[in-house]
């Protein structure tokens, strides 16, 4: 039997905390996960206060909080600690993603930044060819941005904008947030049947 997977979900400043939160749902239910990284910005973190009215808490019970329950196979990192087991190509993950990633974010990965543990995460990911899924949240996009994302994505990375889709009837903002999340997450094999399918 395959061994299971191990993934970073990074959360970062920029509108979309609820498609965090339920792609995080979706890796601690998913039995091919076995491992999940999570680690969020401060930015992030005011962000998902802000949008999920989620109240003060410890940052290593953030994973609970968001989910409601216990998360064992959730580990949170303080973004400040650049010395975590994420920080290091020796580290086995399969890969990242950037949930939402904000454009200061990728701009920093796409130029090698590393000031933080998610820009270094993210670098460890590029250099050794694991899959770095960029999921933008910013409207209109100037030069700049662009720049930032084609560099992002000559690097290695995967710009997976926040775009839910509206083909599939989805009838709330949590069903387009959960089949955006099960389309993100396909990306690393993992299958979700309550994912809408396009027939013809």
């Amino acid at each position: 039997m395959p061994s299971k997977l191990t993934l970073t979900l990074a959360i970062t400043g920029a509108s979309g905390a609820a498609l965090a939160r339920a792609a995080l749902a979706r890796l601690h239910a998913d039995e091919q996960v076995g491992r999940v990284d999570l680690v969020a910005s401060p930015h992030g973190l005011r962000v998902m206060r802000e949008e999920l009215q989620l109240g003060e808490g410890r940052l290593d019970q953030l994973a609970e909080r968001l989910l409601g329950g216990p998360a064992p196979k959730i580990l949170v990192h303080d973004d400040r600690d650049i010395g975590a087991n994420i920080a290091s190509g020796s580290y086995p993950s399969q890969g990242m993603i950037v949930l939402p990633c904000s454009m200061g974010t990728c701009a920093a990965i796409a130029h090698g930044l590393a000031d933080s543990l998610i820009e270094r995460a993210a670098d460890v990911c590029l250099k050794e060819k694991r899959r770095l899924l960029l999921a933008i949240r910013e409207t209109p996009l100037h030069r700049i941005h662009l720049r930032n994302l084609l560099a992002a994505d000559e690097a290695g990375a995967t710009i997976y904008p926040v775009m839910p889709a509206f083909y599939d009837g989805a009838a709330s903002a949590e069903a387009m947030a959960q089949q955006f999340a099960a389309r993100l997450l396909s990306h690393f094999g993992l299958s979700a049947p309550d994912m809408f399918q396009w027939q013809g």
